[in-house]
């Protein structure tokens, strides 16, 4: 299986509509692999929190549109990263000023959307994303023809539990978008590392390059086997990482170490 990841830059000259645009022709360029996979926010920048607002969509929105037809002219699944999503307004609110979230979208190779995820940890601290959007409830997977994807997003990494949920709900690759930022990048490595040996699970995880309202990204988008050795690393500026898995080696990993099996604390999560 041929999975691209594109780490792209958030440049702040740039229009969203232009960066979209880019983005697709970089997306249809991809064609032949079997799976491609953006950055977190990548239409706004994860840091900057002040576009949020203006720059919110739904999901049926411009983003969508671009997106689905760039996956079914590459033949690709595409996880589009994620964008700031304005969800439909509830009884309370007026028209328009529904909740926001940081929401993935995943799409077929024939351009329909196969998944959507809401982030369930937000970053913040009590300011920032952990204050302007919603909190997902859900864990999401994706079954490809020939792995199933477990979907989360940046500063999901951190936790765990979220991604031991997501192989009990079947996940043997892990997709993970983020904007993450430059000074954190030790952990960056580290955690996605931790998550592929922890669950013997694939993890691609996606970076930004550049600099989101003043914070500079890490890069260094990566994929790591089940084993955790890094088969593909990219640097700090804007890159296409192509690597190609081997997706039977999640069950023989499982078969050869079977660590798995000896886990004897559940997580009760809902689930779709």
């Amino acid at each position: 299986m041929r999975a691209s990841l594109l780490q792209i830059g958030v440049d702040e000259g740039e229009s969203v509509d232009s960066r979209r645009r880019r983005v697709a022709s970089l997306v249809r360029e991809q064609a032949g692999a079997d799976l491609v996979v953006l950055p977190e926010l990548w239409t706004t920048g994860a840091f900057a929190f002040e576009s949020f607002i203006a720059e919110a969509e739904p999901l049926d929105g411009p983003t969508h549109e671009a997106m689905a037809k760039a996956a079914a002219d590459a033949g690709v699944w595409l996880h589009a990263g994620s964008i700031v999503e304005r969800a439909a307004p509830d009884g309370g609110s007026a028209a328009g000023e529904g909740p926001l979230y940081n929401t993935s979208l995943v799409f077929s190779p024939s351009g329909e959307l196969a998944a959507t995820y809401r982030k369930i940890h937000r970053f913040g601290f009590d300011k920032g994303e952990a204050v302007l959007m919603g909190a997902g409830e859900e864990l999401v997977t994706v079954r490809l023809p020939d792995t199933t994807l477990g979907v989360a997003t940046c500063y999901d990494l951190r936790f765990p539990e979220l991604f031991r949920g997501l192989v009990d709900a079947g996940a043997e690759t892990f997709v993970v978008p983020a904007g993450w930022p430059e000074r954190r990048r030790a952990h960056w490595t580290l955690l996605a590392r931790a998550r592929a040996v922890e669950n013997q699970s694939y993890v691609l995880a996606c970076g930004t390059a550049g600099t989101h309202a003043g914070v500079p990204q890490a890069g260094h988008s990566i994929v790591v086997d089940p084993w955790g050795e890094v088969l593909a690393e990219a640097g700090s500026g804007e890159e296409v990482l192509t690597v190609e898995l081997d997706p039977a080696k999640v069950a023989t990993t499982r078969e050869q170490f079977p660590a798995l099996k000896d886990r004897l604390l559940g997580l009760d999560t809902p689930r779709r």
